[in-house]
């Protein structure tokens, strides 16, 4: 079994959750003897290509293509007929090229593609009859419908038509694949519906190794504070001027000495305030430092957060808002500590500051989580067994 699989970015350096999803599922097919090949773009002017193949030969057979997403001006003319605008910016014709090439040379018995925005490049496939896998990380237009509400104005209405234009597209897309893989059971559900009940959807939850090692430098505060904002996404950037806005003062009014690092944002604030701001981690270990507290204040949330199953890997405690913890079958104070608003973000945080044992209660919580629901070697022979299923079904 040689799985062919098409992404929208290839996944290294793995410096974000999607990139870090998929480096683990290839590690966990590599660990059990299956080597994917991987067609993937990679930015040029972001990454070097030559540096990426050479780590991706680890763990699959790497065929990356030197490209990146059409800008929005070349986007909005590709997404003609209703198509959304997410998909026409990453339909990139030189990985199509890439897999009409690989298709030709030899076959596969089933093609995987990593996200929504991965489809319209596996068509070649579908035309010669190879039954396709998507894996939905989340659901993206569930997204879209949530950066609409907080939008407001001319925003929040272009933002409506595009998140019309991808229930459309997304339910024809599940309806179509041979499989659909979602990450929590919330997905599975609303992609099914988004479907008509017409395709099949199967939960594969996310592979995360229960133990990683943690950066060995710590950041100052008392406690250090960490949120990961990214500059990509609407929710994340909403979240974090929320959090840096409103949360973070009650904050620093009951735990004056705590310090707040941003990572990968600038959500307006300032050294005085006791926030640092720094730039996106190249390596992610860096973004949770032993006596960290990692917190996640998204109000729109999608698939499973791979920031919270690093963190615990890392052994690093989250505070996280429910929206940020759904599907992980997270328990309050268990595995981490649920926030609702500002004022429990302030609490969680002062308890985590003040209850000895805490912290280390709830990273020895969601290590056992990552143990039983995410063992990359466990999933990885579910995924083989179910393209064995759709490529058994297809021949027959």
């Amino acid at each position: 079994m040689e799985p062919l699989v098409i992404a929208t970015k290839a996944p290294w350096p793995p410096i974000d959750g999607g990139r870090r999803l998929l480096w683990n599922t290839l590690e966990g097919l590599a660990a059990e003897g299956v080597r994917a090949t991987l067609v993937a773009p990679v930015d040029p002017e972001r990454f070097d290509l030559r540096e990426a193949a050479a780590a991706l030969v680890a763990v699959c057979k790497p065929r990356l293509v030197p490209a990146r997403p059409a800008g929005a001006s070349r986007a909005l003319l590709g997404a003609v007929g209703g198509r959304p605008w997410t998909i026409a910016r990453h339909a990139l014709a030189a990985v199509r090229r890439e897999v009409e090439r690989l298709l030709a040379e030899r076959t596969f018995a089933v093609v995987h593609a990593e996200q929504l925005q991965a489809l319209r490049q596996a068509e070649p496939a579908r035309l010669r009859g190879v039954p396709v896998v998507l894996r939905a990380q989340n659901v993206e237009s569930d997204l879209w419908r949530g950066a609409a509400r907080t939008a407001g104005g001319v925003k929040e209405w272009l933002l409506g038509v595009e998140t019309r234009r991808l229930v459309r597209y997304e339910g024809r897309a599940v309806a179509r694949a041979e499989r659909t893989l979602a990450l929590t059971e919330r997905d599975a559900h609303r992609l099914r519906e988004l479907a008509g009940g017409r395709g099949r959807v199967q939960v594969i939850a996310a592979p995360f190794p229960a133990q990683l090692p943690p950066s060995g430098s710590p950041l100052p505060g008392e406690p250090a504070v960490v949120l990961l904002e990214g500059s990509g996404w609407l929710p994340n950037r909403d979240g974090a001027t929320w959090f840096v806005r409103e949360v973070w003062p009650r904050v620093r009014a009951e735990l004056p000495r705590a310090e707040l690092h941003l990572f990968g944002g600038s959500s307006g604030g300032e050294a005085d305030e006791g926030v640092h701001l720094h730039p996106a981690p190249v390596d992610s270990a860096a973004a949770f430092p032993p006596g960290s507290v990692l917190v996640v204040p998204l109000g729109i949330a999608s698939g499973a957060r791979i920031k919270v199953l690093e963190a615990w890997a890392r052994g690093v405690p989250v505070a996280g808002t429910p929206e940020a913890l759904a599907g992980l079958e997270v328990r309050d104070g268990v595995e981490a500590l649920v926030a609702r608003d500002a004022e429990g973000f302030a609490v969680a945080l002062a308890r985590l500051a003040r209850e000895p044992g805490l912290a280390a209660s709830l990273v020895e919580g969601g290590r056992a989580a990552l143990a039983t629901r995410h063992d990359p070697r466990r999933l990885a022979r579910e995924l083989v067994s179910i393209y064995d299923s759709v490529s058994a079904g297809k021949s027959r």
